[in-house]
C-alpha cells in the first residue's frame, strides 16, 4: 500500500510507529506534541487513517495494532505504576545531587514518560564537573552496592557527561527522543544549557514540549563543597583518570564478545563521557523502527 506524498501523513504515523515498539498508543495531543502539526490538521489526518484500517483508534488513543484496547490497558497499567516511583523520586534526587561533582541530574527512560514495567527500575542522567566524572561516578556506584545492596529499581545511573561535553554524539530519532524527554530534577540552568547544545532534536521533533513536570532541586551545601576539595589539583586528575582506566578494563573484559564499535556506542568510556547501556537497547529500537517504517511503506 502508498499512501499519498503527505509529510503530515507520515510524520503522524512515524510517530505511532515509533512508540508502537513499547507497546504505547498516543493521544491526539501527544501527536501533535510530537510532530509539530495542529490538534485539528491531525484530527483530520489520523480520522482518515482509521477510515482507511491503516490504524485504529479507541478511547482517544491511537496506534497501529488492531488490538488497541489491550495495549491502552497495559499504557494505563504502566502510568499507575510510574506515580509509586515518582513518589519515591525525592529522596533518591536528594542523596544523588549531594555526592561531590554531581552538577545536575534529569529522569531519562520510561519514567520520563510517565510509565513504568513490572521490573522497571528509574534511570538518571548526570551531568558531573569537567574532569571528575569518573570519581563522582565511581562513588555513586559504591554507594549503590553497599548501601542499597546493589539494587538499581530507584538508582539506575547508567549515563553520565560532564560540563565540557553536553553535546549527545549519536543523533537519531532515539536520542533525540530520549534527550527530548529527559526530566529535570536538579539544576535547571545546567540541564537548559544542556538542551541548548543539543538543538539538533529539534531536526526531529522542532516544537516538543514534555508535558510532564517534576520537583526540581537547586544548590550544593557545604559538606559537598568539603568532599570536593579533597579531589583538587593533580591527585583527582590522577584518580579520575585511574577510575576510568579501570572501568574500561573491566567492561572490555565482561563484553569482550562485543566488537570495537558496539563495544564504544553501548559502554561508552571516555573522560568526559561515561555511557552503560550493554543490552544495546538503541539499535534494537531503531530496527524495530525502520521494520514498521517499511511494513506502513513510509518514505
Amino acid at each position: 500500500m502508498k499512501y499519498p506524498n503527505n509529510q503530515h501523513k507520515y510524520s503522524l504515523l512515524k510517530a505511532i510507529a515509533y512508540f508502537d515498539i513499547f507497546n504505547h498508543p498516543l493521544k491526539i495531543d501527544e501527536l501533535a506534541n510530537l510532530t509539530g502539526i495542529s490538534i485539528v490538521n491531525s484530527e483530520q489526518i489520523l480520522k482518515e487513517l482509521v477510515n482507511s484500517e491503516i490504524i485504529f483508534s479507541e478511547q482517544q488513543f491511537y496506534g497501529i495494532r488492531s488490538n488497541i484496547t489491550e495495549q491502552i490497558a497495559e499504557r494505563l497499567y504502566k502510568e499507575n505504576q510510574a506515580q509509586k516511583y515518582i513518589q519515591k523520586l525525592p529522596a533518591y534526587v536528594k542523596i544523588i545531587k549531594s555526592f561531590p561533582f554531581v552538577r545536575a541530574i534529569s529522569v531519562s527512560g520510561s519514567l520520563s514518560k510517565n510509565v513504568m514495567h513490572d521490573e522497571g527500575d528509574i534511570d538518571y542522567f548526570i551531568i558531573t564537573a569537567p574532569g571528575r566524572l569518573w570519581i563522582c561516578r565511581t562513588l555513586l556506584i559504591l554507594f549503590k552496592k553497599v548501601f542499597l545492596l546493589n539494587s538499581k529499581k530507584y538508582f539506575c545511573v547508567n549515563y553520565f557527561v560532564d560540563e565540557e561535553n553536553l553535546e549527545i554524539i549519536d543523533q537519531n530519532i532515539f536520542t533525540a527522543l530520549e534527550v527530548s524527554y529527559l526530566l529535570p530534577v536538579y539544576n535547571q540552568e545546567l540541564i537548559d544549557q544542556f538542551a541548548s547544545k543539543n538543538k539538533w532534536t529539534k531536526n526531529y521533533f522542532p516544537n516538543f514540549k514534555n508535558q510532564i513536570e517534576l520537583e526540581v532541586f537547586e544548590g550544593n551545601g557545604n559538606v559537598k563543597r568539603l568532599a570536593e576539595s579533597l579531589f583538587f589539583g593533580k591527585f583527582g586528575d590522577y584518580l579520575d583518570y585511574t577510575f576510568m582506566k579501570l572501568t574500561y578494563k573491566k567492561w572490555s573484559k565482561k563484553f569482550k564478545h562485543f566488537d570495537a564499535s558496539k563495544l564504544e556506542l553501548t559502554m561508552r568510556t571516555k573522560r568526559g563521557i561515561s555511557k552503560h547501556h550493554p543490552q544495546d537497547f538503541q539499535n534494537k529500537v531503531l530496527k524495530e523502527f525502520q521494520s514498521r517504517i517499511d511494513k506502513l511503506n513510509i518514505q
